[in-house]
């Protein structure tokens, strides 16, 4: 500021000492967020001072509200809610660890009550089989009525067949209660007679140590699955083919009568259910397995052990009676 201009402003009027020589601060505008007017930029100064003017901006203004969201508004009075952006809570702290733990815990719970079913369903089936043969075994005149009716074996096959068929493919009745255990019923009575009349023709002795080196194989497996860390359940697929070849053995020695040929059937068939009890227990232990059962399917698992349990049993009958 030169000389000249200096005089101007004393002659005017120039303020006091300490005093800023800009004029006072504009009151606030209730519709602005920094408080200030909005409709200029301009402001008043002291006669002699250049007034200035702000050029206007060169950007175009921008809406920085999130996507779906109303947008900011410049003014809102306090009400001590929160406002209309933020109606949405904040997520609720969850314990991922303890909720975790309390699945397993139920999960566990579940396949407990799942497993006990299973087991009560086949202790039940088991029962109904052994009574069924020992009546053909002791009832004289049933057990020469059956030596004497070799149809009456083979009649029982279709009825056999188209049970499985039910049980195994159709999940409506499988599930649903009490047609589960209607069909399971039935399917276990025509078993145990297909089974009485096949232990007829063996005899009462040959029977008696079939069925327990049956219990023995069946309860050792059994225990060798609940400790075992291998996972049989991924090899169904090679048993099912070792199946089919087994079937195809079994047409053969039906064909060919050797001695030592029926042995080797009757010890393969063993091996191969032997292996099928194993898998079939692990598919309802679940936990660690690679494939396990719902616990919605204890019919099909009661099942599955039965005609192991029974198949077991009629190729060490026949391994017997082929030694004796």
């Amino acid at each position: 500021m030169d000389k000249t201009s200096r005089v101007n402003i004393m002659e005017q009027g120039a303020p006091a000492y300490a005093e800023y020589p800009y004029p006072p601060t504009h009151s606030l505008h209730p519709a602005s967020p920094l408080g200030y007017s909005q409709g200029s930029h301009q402001q008043d100064y002291p006669p002699g001072y250049p007034s200035q003017e702000y050029p206007a901006p060169r950007y175009t203004p921008q809406n920085y509200s999130l996507q779906g969201e109303p947008a900011n508004e410049p003014y809102q009075t306090f009400t001590g809610a929160p406002s209309a952006s933020l109606d949405d809570a904040p997520p609720q702290y969850q314990n991922e660890f303890a909720n975790e733990t309390a699945h397993n815990f139920s999960e566990k719970v579940i396949r407990r009550a799942f497993i006990r079913k299973v087991y009560l369903t086949l202790t039940v089936q088991l029962l109904i089989t052994i009574g069924l043969i020992c009546m053909f075994l002791y009832w004289k005149t049933l057990n020469v009525w059956a030596r004497k009716t070799y149809w009456f074996t083979y009649a029982l096959f279709p009825a056999l067949f188209v049970l499985i068929i039910i049980l195994s493919c159709c999940g409506g009745f499988r599930r649903k209660t009490p047609w589960n255990f209607m069909l399971l019923f039935l399917f276990t009575i025509i078993e145990g007679l297909l089974l009485g009349a096949v232990s007829v023709v063996y005899g009462a002795d040959a029977v008696m140590w079939a069925v327990g080196a049956t219990i023995f194989v069946s309860v050792g497996l059994t225990l060798f699955s609940l400790q075992t860390k291998w996972d049989f359940t991924t090899g169904s697929g090679i048993l099912f083919v070792a199946l089919l070849v087994l079937m195809a053995f079994g047409i053969l020695c039906a064909i060919i009568r050797s001695f030592w040929l029926h042995i080797v059937y009757a010890s393969l068939g063993t091996l191969l259910f032997s292996i099928y009890l194993v898998i079939d227990t692990q598919l309802m232990l679940g936990g660690k397995h690679r494939y396990s059962l719902s616990p919605e399917e204890y019919i099909f698992a009661a099942l599955n052990l039965y005609l192991d349990i029974m198949n077991l049993f009629l190729f060490i009958l026949q391994i017997i009676g082929l030694s004796r």
